[in-house]
């Protein structure tokens, strides 16, 4: 296992870690490698092995990962990723985890406040978050989402609404293609709000090729990026991968990830949003 080895400012001495510092580098060789030894941590980073041992011994009590004799690996207690067949219908995923994208929807309306060009991914996560920000007048929302430009323009009190033009997918009620692309290509937004059908460390993944495209568009064009997805879709994996974690800012759930996917998480520097429960 070949682990960099940070040098220093001139390149003759290597740097002096903080605690966090040598942690992160701990947990990035655990999701790139699977597992770590001391004595390479100790040589990579030039500390004692004492004080490797004594990170390890910290970042297992946070369940980031597993000790094992000479050095550590990824907790054992999360699922293997599963291979997700066609997603059902948007009827029928609309009334699905209903609670769940109640509470990530509230949480993603108060980010989306913040903020005045917004972009609006497809699905029903989206859908409902449209309907949370109906009222935002001082907003303008760009989408490909008919349903939700269509939510958004049943409110007296809307903001301005801008749709992609292209072809439109007859279920999902999506606009893709290369006109829809290259619209959304020429423009800049505060913030994107991404949906997803499956989220694992190595990244997010969509069902379908043209949808795809799209969600790396608003990732692209965006100075923050946020993802909603609930936990259900948890170590799911689908046709398309669309990004790695690193190349998003926020991801809004519903519970905590499993031991795995948290770790890849915070190497990746995503900031975990648990929705609470209504009071």
């Amino acid at each position: 296992m070949a682990l960099n080895e940070p040098q220093g400012k001139s390149g003759l001495s290597r740097a002096r870690y903080l605690p966090q510092e040598r942690k992160n580098h701990i947990l990035s060789a655990l999701v790139e490698n699977g597992s770590i030894t001391v004595s390479d941590i100790s040589s990579a980073l030039g500390v004692s092995e004492m004080t490797v041992r004594r990170d390890l011994v910290e970042l297992e009590a946070d369940g980031r990962l597993l000790r094992v004799h000479g050095g550590a690996v990824l907790p054992k207690n999360d699922s293997q990723p599963v291979m997700d067949n066609e997603p059902a219908l948007f009827e029928e995923r609309l009334k699905q985890r209903a609670e769940a994208k109640t509470r990530i929807v509230t949480a993603a309306a108060a980010v989306a406040a913040r903020y005045n060009t917004v972009a609006l991914d497809i699905g029903t996560t989206m859908l409902m978050l449209a309907e949370r920000l109906a009222g935002c007048s001082r907003m303008k929302i760009f989408t490909n989402n008919v349903r939700a430009a269509h939510a958004l323009g049943r409110n007296p009190v809307l903001p301005d609404v801008y749709l992609a033009g292209g072809l439109m997918r007859e279920d999902e009620m999506a606009i893709v293609g290369p006109s829809a692309i290259a619209q959304f290509e020429q423009l800049w937004f505060d913030v994107a709000f991404i949906s997803v059908s499956g989220i694992t460390g190595a990244g997010l993944y969509d069902s379908a090729l043209d949808e795809a495209e799209m969600k790396r568009v608003y990732l692209r064009r965006s100075g923050y990026k946020v993802v909603l997805c609930d936990a259900a879709k948890f170590q799911h994996m689908s046709l398309v991968h669309i990004a790695h974690l690193q190349d998003v800012d926020m991801l809004i759930t519903d519970q905590q990830p499993p031991p795995a996917l948290a770790t890849a998480l915070d190497v990746a520097n995503v900031q975990l949003v648990i929705a609470p429960a209504p009071e």
